[in-house]
């Protein structure tokens, strides 16, 4: 078995028979490595760097091991607070990860503080195209082209409304939130969602609160028919910790 190390979350300890039959990445078995009242959540990892580089890099892959990485932050999760780390960080042996767990603790407890009973709600809005199919072209095109121009005008102003909404709807949401992170809207290539992701954001919503969190999305967008909203989660919080990226890859 090699020396390097999966590193999943870090949390507040919670009891080792509780991650008994708890497999990670690869089906390896996760064990907790321990400092002072934190643990990191670990597992075996490959050593060829270069063999785990070229597997990320397959989309298929990729879905397996973050599949595998998720669900072993969910089950922590649901046993104490935690820090999650990035999909596939990973450390040369558990000195390196016990470590990282004695220089960073009083950074760690501060974290774990905060992010005690929280948990991470995604929300993404999307633009749909409501313009009408074009009509067949007339004989000389003028009025083809004509009523293309009023389609791009109409687009436009459909954006513009969508965008001022947009800004309103994450204002509101982020006052309901003890804190928002925006990511990249994601291209439709790659969520397989119809229309265009103008809103990707994650918001910190204390646990007793997801419910009224979510209804609360879904009403701003009703009054909004171009605007359609998706609601995902609740994760563990992600997009609110900047954990050691690791030794590589």
């Amino acid at each position: 078995m090699t020396a390097s190390r999966y590193v999943y979350a870090i949390g507040r300890a919670p009891d080792p028979t509780n991650l008994a039959g708890l497999v990670g990445i690869d089906g390896a078995e996760v064990h907790p490595i321990a400092h002072r009242e934190q643990v990191a959540v670990v597992s075996a990892a490959p050593s060829d760097e270069a063999a785990l580089r070229a597997r990320l890099e397959r989309l298929d892959e990729l879905a397996v091991v973050a599949e595998a990485h998720h669900a072993v932050v969910a089950a922590v999760a649901t046993q104490t607070v935690v820090v999650p780390f990035r999909l596939a960080t990973i450390y040369t042996d558990e000195h390196r990860v016990r470590e990282l767990l004695r220089q960073r603790y009083d950074e760690f407890e501060a974290l774990l503080d905060r992010l005690a009973g929280t948990v991470e709600v995604g929300v993404k809005l999307y633009v749909e195209d409501r313009s009408p199919a074009l009509a067949t072209p007339s004989t000389s095109g003028r009025a083809y082209l004509q009523q293309l121009s009023q389609r791009h005008l109409r687009r436009d102003q459909e954006w513009q409304h969508a965008a001022a909404a947009v800004e309103l709807i994450d204002a509101a949401l982020g006052a309901h939130a003890l804190d928002r992170s925006h990511h990249r809207p994601q291209p439709a290539q790659l969520s397989g969602a119809t229309g265009d992701n103008v809103l990707n954001a994650a918001y910190l919503v204390p646990t007793g609160k997801v419910t009224e969190f979510t209804d609360l999305a879904e009403r701003l967008v009703l009054a909004e028919p171009a605007l359609r909203v998706e609601v995902t989660g609740p994760w563990a919080p992600y997009s609110f910790t900047e954990p050691d990226r690791g030794d590589r890859p």
